[in-house]
């Protein structure tokens, strides 16, 4: 047997103690490095922070697809499990690989620099809640803050004098007691599934009226499509994916593409109407003008369970717009309609960004445009000893932030299987680019930083990187099964080993 490879071990910080955080700082302690995670909040969890979570979460991935490669979900916990229980799975996976001791609450992270000393690596800016900050050197970062990190603020005319008048105003982020809104007339503003989420959790909680507010209707896929067959069978199937032109295609690819256009045709037009049927959509007005093919990635919601049930009956009032301008007890929208309320929920995101990054550093991860230069959505060469976990969202983000964070250690290291040079890093990004603004521009939200609906073609580009001996499972049956993340354990477990020290 060969002899494990050395390499000379890093002072990491891992700034986030959510999903990526978490699997990051595993990732680097696991091969010997010393680490360091920086996290704001008093607790772990990023998004799925009890004091983040609204009412009633649950994950809208399957429990064997929202997973790490080496720790299943309890079996007792649901197909779709509460946010309670993930935050449990979450805390039992930093306490069974030591990561509490790596843990530093309640600390951010105000602005880095390189080093003074003329060593590779950052200085970072710290400050606890009192305020008082302090300097720390690192060998390398890791930047696992992700694309939830802080709210997105929404100021409309009128704010202080709804407010002088009892009314209140809140992010989703916000919302997490049911009591907020028990006989209160309530307004959801937003189109993702937080904000379905809270309204439908409004009705069930007892407020007076319920309202939501929302831009454009778009596709939402029900947890079991046609009341049967569960939508990981159907859109996380690597056969789907290959029904979307990828990148850097060639003429072969382009071809097969051309001939298969009519069924692949079929097969969408026969989505559309059996979820116009089944979420009954007409009845609700809220028929998606565009082809659900065109805008399939990370922002499809999914349905939640009762939302077009309820639009159809009349217990949620759906508008089109946005908020215009606040009133005494009242709301205006964009269209001129006026919706009394004593509580906005405000559900429209969070930005995406890393504030903390000097401007000099910034303009070389983000073009003018907002699309981020990330190879593999990892790695940036012109950013030395830097890295992003979480950054590759996706449909299945745990098993993504476990792969990125694998090959991220391997990349900081130089043991990847497949190293690249920095030349090499932006001729790809340039290339990827291309193609999320010109070849399919649904490839371009959130920055670029969405694998969906390739998540096969990322994993398989990941794993080739890292050297893994085996990147294929059951032939011709892999192309209608979702990802195994049990599989890609196997994957990461058959690479060249090293440590280090």
């Amino acid at each position: 047997m060969a002899s494990r490879q050395i390499v000379s071990s890093k002072n990491v910080c891992v700034i986030g103690a959510g999903v990526s955080g978490l699997v990051a700082a595993k990732a680097f302690s696991t091969r010997g490095h010393n680490v360091t995670i920086i996290e704001k909040s008093a607790d772990l969890g990023g998004v799925w922070e009890p004091a983040r979570s609204y009412p009633e979460v649950q994950t809208q991935s399957p429990k064997d697809l929202y997973r790490y490669t080496d720790r299943a979900m309890p079996a007792s916990y649901p197909e779709w499990p509460t946010g309670p229980q993930v935050h449990a799975y979450l805390s039992d996976y930093a306490k069974s690989f030591g990561l509490e001791r790596m843990l530093r609450f309640n600390t951010k992270v105000e602005n880095m620099a390189r080093r003074g000393d003329g060593k590779p690596g950052w200085m970072l800016t710290l400050s606890d809640r009192s305020g008082a900050t302090s300097k720390e050197d690192f060998d390398f970062v890791a930047v696992c803050t992700g694309q939830f990190s802080d709210p997105l603020e929404l100021h409309c005319p009128g704010e202080s004098d709804f407010k002088a008048q009892g009314g209140r105003i809140l992010h989703s982020s916000g919302y997490n007691d049911a009591s907020l809104v028990s006989g209160r007339r309530v307004v959801v503003l937003g189109g993702s599934k937080s904000a379905t989420d809270i309204a439908v959790n409004a009705v069930k909680s007892g407020a007076r009226k319920v309202t939501i507010v929302f831009r454009e209707p778009v596709w939402r896929i029900p947890y079991f499509i046609g009341g049967l067959i569960n939508f990981k069978r159907i859109l996380y199937i690597r056969a789907q994916e290959q029904m979307f032109p990828g990148w850097g295609a060639g003429m072969a690819s382009r071809l097969a593409l051309r001939l298969a256009a009519p069924m692949i045709w079929a097969n969408w037009r026969g989505l559309e109407s059996l979820l116009k049927a089944q979420l009954k959509l007409k009845k609700c007005n809220m028929v998606p003008n565009g082809r659900i093919e065109d805008g399939i990635n990370c922002s499809v919601p999914i349905a939640t369970p009762n939302f077009h049930p309820m639009v159809a009956d009349g217990r949620i009032k759906a508008i089109r717009g946005t908020f215009d301008h606040y009133e005494s007890g009242t709301i205006v929208m964009s269209g001129g309609e006026r919706v009394q309320a004593d509580l906005a929920v405000l559900a429209i995101g969070y930005k995406l960004g890393v504030p903390f990054l000097p401007e000099a550093w910034r303009a070389k991860l983000v073009d003018a445009d907002g699309q981020y230069r990330l190879y593999r959505l990892i790695a940036n060469p012109d950013l030395p000893d830097m890295g992003f976990v979480g950054f590759n969202s996706s449909f299945c983000t745990v098993l993504c932030a476990d792969l990125a964070a694998n090959w991220l250690v391997r990349y900081a290291d130089g043991r990847l299987a497949r190293q690249p040079t920095a030349q090499a890093m932006r001729d790809n990004i340039e290339m990827m680019l291309h193609f999320k603004r010109v070849e399919r521009p649904a490839a371009g939200v959130y920055g670029g930083l969405c694998v969906a609906p390739y998540h096969y073609r990322h994993f398989d580009e990941l794993i080739a990187d890292i050297g893994a001996k085996q990147t294929r499972r059951n032939g011709l049956a892999e192309r209608f099964l979702p990802p195994d993340a049990e599989a890609y354990a196997k994957y990461l477990a058959s690479a060249p080993d090293y440590h280090a020290a």
